[in-house]
């Protein structure tokens, strides 16, 4: 599985991360269940895995708030993406 990761552009263009660097490697890791290391390189695999499981669910279950929860996980992953790529930069260019 390893061997069909695709290629950072944006790293591979520019020698800069992006947002999503490291999600594929988390999200193999995940699988091969070593979730500590799976949160260490990619610290937004697990609000990303609640929102995807949260919008499976909710295609057979609607419900009164789902709009907002979609909403705010989103807001969340988000959050947590850009937290991360801050430390992340930060730690490379100092």
């Amino acid at each position: 599985m390893e061997e069909y990761m695709l290629p950072c552009l944006n790293k591979s263009l520019f020698g800069v991360d992006c947002f999503g660097c490291g999600g594929q490697r988390a999200l193999v890791l995940l699988l091969q269940g070593e979730f500590t290391e799976a949160f260490y390189m990619y610290p937004a695999i697990y609000p990303i895995a609640v929102l995807f499981l949260f919008l499976i669910f909710n295609l057979f279950y609607r419900f009164k708030k789902d709009f907002q929860i979609k909403i705010g996980l989103i807001i969340f992953c988000g959050l947590v993406m850009a937290v991360n790529y801050s430390f992340k930069m930060f730690y490379i260019f100092n």
